[in-house]
């Protein structure tokens, strides 16, 4: 059964939420059981705990089958690609991730992806979490640089994906962005759904699912201004519609931003948007150990802010 979440039970209790709607589960305690069987998703997100509250915008996935999980072959053939290691335990594993990489297999891309490697690095994590996409909690666009956790086990795969939808897990980005923002810092707060005139982006739009960013400057160039970007929510193209929005598109965004105005400057070597994942932060979910991992800003990034800076003293 699938429901959506309105505003009006924002803040419920998952186990509540669902034995109020779903009337094939039997009582509260079997959806309980249901729970803590891995078999209710919330956004495509395994969610083990009853006690988890739900959010407005949200959909909510439920199996009425008590005896777990199925596990079933990936099918996804185990690639042979570098990975870029940075932390690895028993449990989780931080990937700093090369742009032009796609996260998982999917239209057009079936194969050398994030994904195929993690198979052949890690056999284990074949069961674990959704078969197309073994391991993974969150994604980053193919063009986006930086850091990714992966899940190694089903338990920490379950309790990662419960943080990233309280929003346990601190993620920054550093993104260069057109002209100059008003404010230092600031918020935006506006709903992301696909955008009705192009079908493949994403935009601001009123019934979209609730969308926070928060962003403050860095550093300012003539015509740029390097930002630190730090996700609350986590949609889809999330920082680069958001952004847009306020009038302030991604540099060297193919999809968002302004092709023209970068051609004419350090911003037009660019191939893909200057996105990174620069930093990941977070209580290990097995452990609860801090864990706080940094990622520098890749060469071809480095490269436009290096001649940014020199164009600044000019």
């Amino acid at each position: 059964m699938i429901f959506t979440v309105s505003a009006e039970h924002a803040g419920q209790r998952l186990d509540l939420f669902l034995a109020e709607r779903w009337a094939q589960a039997e009582s509260r305690s079997e959806v309980q059981r249901i729970i803590k069987a891995g078999n209710v998703r919330i956004d495509g997100l395994v969610v083990s705990r009853a006690s988890t509250k739900v959010g407005a915008g949200q959909v909510v996935r439920a199996v009425r089958a008590v005896s777990g999980p199925a596990k079933t072959s990936t099918g996804i053939v185990p690639g042979d690609m570098n990975l870029n290691v940075v932390y690895e335990d028993n449990e989780i594993a931080l990937i700093d991730k090369p742009a032009g990489m796609t996260v998982h297999p999917g239209a057009g891309h079936d194969s050398e992806t994030l994904v195929n490697a993690a198979v052949a690095h890690w056999p284990r994590i074949a069961d674990v979490g959704e078969p197309d996409r073994p391991g993974v909690v969150h994604r980053l666009d193919r063009d986006t640089s930086g850091l990714l956790v992966i899940a190694l086990t089903g338990e920490a795969y379950s309790r990662l994906s419960e943080m990233i939808l309280n929003h346990e897990i601190t993620r920054i980005y550093a993104a260069l962005v057109h002209g100059h923002p008003e404010s230092s810092a600031g918020v935006v707060d506006a709903p992301i759904g696909r955008d009705p005139h192009h079908r493949t982006r994403q935009a601001v739009v009123e019934d979209g699912r609730p969308s926070r960013t928060h962003y403050h400057v860095v550093s300012e160039y003539e015509d740029f201004s390097l930002l630190e970007v730090r996700l609350e929510t986590g949609r889809m193209h999330q920082i680069r519609v958001h952004l847009d929005a306020i009038g302030h598109p991604v540099a060297g965004d193919r999809t968002y931003g302004k092709r023209q105005a970068d051609k004419k400057t350090a911003v037009g070597k660019l191939k893909r948007q200057f996105l990174h994942a620069s930093k990941l932060e977070f209580s290990h979910p097995v452990t609860g150990k801090q864990v706080s991992i940094a990622s520098e800003l890749p060469e071809d990034l480095q490269e436009v802010i290096t001649e940014l800076t020199a164009s600044n003293r000019r």
